[in-house]
């Protein structure tokens, strides 16, 4: 069995520069030809809507390179660790499909630990 490729994460605290080391990656890959598309891993940009307080990119920013994950659930929505490992696999071989690298980038490392050594089937929530 193949081991699977590796992918670039830029994981750490909020506030740290992920984002900004981020698009100029981009950046200079995209001067080296190759195409970027990061995949937002933050439990907050997810949902629409919540833009103060969730450092989401911006327009110009999304713009200039594409953003993965952001504005997919209402915030009444719920969305958990392992719906983002099943969501994240899936782009990652779709960013690959289209030749462009796919770069993980954010702080929510409990979405990462889920991408990187998975997570446990759990009950679903009594609403």
């Amino acid at each position: 069995m193949k081991s699977p490729e590796p992918v670039l994460c830029i994981a750490g605290p909020t506030a740290s520069g992920k984002s900004k080391l981020a698009l100029d990656y981009a950046a200079y890959q995209a001067g080296r030809g190759v195409s970027v598309e990061l995949i937002c891993v933050d439990s907050a940009t997810i949902y629409k809507g919540m833009d103060i307080g969730t450092a989401k990119p911006s327009a110009i920013e999304q713009a200039v390179c594409p953003h993965h994950l952001i504005d997919i659930r209402d915030p009444s929505e719920s969305y958990n660790a392992g719906e983002f490992a099943r969501d994240t696999t899936r782009l990652i071989d779709e960013i690959r499909a289209r030749g462009a690298e796919p770069v993980l980038v954010g702080g929510t490392m409990l979405y990462f630990k889920a991408l990187i050594h998975g997570i446990d089937d759990l009950p679903t929530a009594d609403l």
